[in-house]
């Protein structure tokens, strides 16, 4: 047993959250100060996002930065994925791009999905993570973790597959807290007889001459879903690390399978120490669907006018967002935005600063993330700075680090020569496929403010990355 799993060893720094695991509120202490550790499932790319899928970005960005205020930038690490290798992305690429050979027409759809969510995320406040691993690049270390399991008997290959074998693990089921004889099959997991369980949930499986595939032990195949996640965050926070989020929606099968996976690979107890999950949303009192004619992406809110009949701003939606604690349910409405809009036209223009938050309100967000009680108390400290400017000061800072309407970064100081040698180093990295080396590169940047963006250029396919100051 290693030392993270019986020692929190950092110090108390006033944080609580409410852990799934324990079902409590926990004094938070992470596992090592200089480098507190955060990971949280990010977009499957096959088609834009929606609003529902915004509140986990929001939420845990409101986490990444209460973390880096408390710890400090430089000693935080938070990675947020990317899957971009699923059967929902092949068949959206066959939909739209038939003329093309698959793997060129799941390239333009990821791509094109990629970039669209970053726009959007961009536009609601949220700060790029230190690392947006895709699953594609560490198809590697998802076969090497297989084959550990299959090693120590967790894992067996039946009908073209390898499965998870969920008897192998006396106390899975708990983070749902699901017995065993409870479980149904994973989304996106069929129940076949191939099966040991039902609940047994496939690590791989073969691939088709026309399916995108991957050399392995056992075929050219493609990865299960839940093993990526595990792979991902080992690769970058370690075997053990100190939070794991996402969606209430996640908690099973997707979390309580790579806990699974993470703990009967490599003997833990633990794969993360804390799991935080934001509650469900719904949209004008209804579950959103495309039936209901009630689903919208965040590009449909901010750029068109099929929500309420009128365009939203970023700074609106995040608002409306953090208006309910991240747990709780809430009603994504047109009342709702407005009642975030009519708040943040009643609050002064932020200035530009060195001062520190509200030590209030960082004590109550500290308190796992009241947002609500925040949002409260920044308007009154808004109303006070419209009377008196010299509350400007820490009325910007505090609204800052909820991500409201931040100031955008200065850019004096920035040696930018240094910076584009940089991107021009890890260009290199990522054409010889040193992806060590090139995620070295961004994480060091990151730690300097710069954050780096990835495309692709629409006539010849080369990556193309720009950089900015981190708002």
């Amino acid at each position: 047993m290693s030392a993270a799993e019986t020692l929190r060893s950092g110090t108390s720094k006033g944080l609580k959250f409410t852990n799934t695991l324990t079902r409590e509120k926990e004094d938070f202490r992470a596992i090592d100060d200089e480098n507190v550790r955060l990971y949280v499932c990010g977009p499957t790319v096959y088609d834009f996002a929606h609003i529902g899928n915004a509140r986990p970005v929001i939420v845990f960005d409101v986490l990444y930065r209460l973390l880096r205020h408390v710890y400090g930038p430089g000693h935080v690490t938070y990675a947020r994925n990317i899957t971009d290798v699923d059967d929902k992305i092949n068949a959206r690429a066959l939909r739209d791009h038939p003329d093309l050979p698959l793997n060129d027409a799941i390239a333009k759809v990821t791509q094109r999905t990629a970039d669209q969510f970053h726009k959007d995320i961009r536009a609601l406040g949220v700060l790029q993570p230190d690392h947006e691993p895709r699953a594609t690049q560490h198809i590697d270390g998802m076969v090497k973790m297989i084959g550990q399991l299959i090693e120590k008997r967790h894992a067996y290959q039946a009908g073209g597959e390898v499965l998870f074998d969920t008897a192998s693990m006396p106390d899975y089921g708990g983070l749902s807290k699901r017995k065993l004889d409870e479980q149904k099959a994973g989304a996106r997991v069929a129940v076949d007889r191939h099966k040991k369980s039902p609940g047994d949930f496939v690590l791989w499986k073969l691939s088709s001459d026309e399916e995108p595939g991957w050399e392995s032990p056992w075929g050219r195949g493609r990865p299960g879903w839940h093993i990526e996640c595990s792979v991902m965050s080992e690769y970058h926070l370690g075997q053990v690390f100190d939070i794991h989020g996402g969606g209430l929606d996640l908690i099973f099968p997707h979390h309580e399978n790579e806990i699974a996976q993470s703990r009967c690979a490599h003997g833990t107890r633990t794969m993360a120490n804390y799991w935080l999950h934001n509650g469900f949303l719904q949209v004008e009192g209804k579950k959103m669907s495309k039936s209901e004619g009630n689903f919208f992406t965040i590009q449909e809110l901010l750029e068109t006018e099929n929500f309420g009949g009128r365009k939203w701003p970023g700074e609106v939606l995040r608002l409306a967002m953090l208006m309910t604690n991240y747990r709780e349910p809430i009603d994504f409405s047109v009342r709702k935005l407005e009642e975030a809009e009519n708040l943040l036209s009643k609050w002064p223009k932020l200035v530009e600063t060195t001062a520190a938050p509200d030590a209030d309100v960082v004590k109550m967000l500290a308190d796992d993330m009241n947002t609500a009680g925040v949002i409260q108390a920044l308007h009154a400290l808004a109303v006070e700075a419209g009377k008196d400017p010299s509350g400007l000061a820490t009325y910007s800072a505090t609204a800052n680090l909820m991500g409201l309407a931040p100031v955008e970064a200065d850019m004096s100081g920035v040696d930018e020569t240094a910076v584009e040698a940089a991107v021009t180093r890890r260009l290199e990295a990522l054409k010889t496929k040193d992806w060590t080396e090139a995620d070295s590169i961004r994480a060091e940047l990151a730690s300097q403010g710069i954050l780096l963006r990835d495309s692709k250029d629409s006539e010849t396919g080369e990556r193309l990355t720009t950089w900015e100051l981190k708002r």
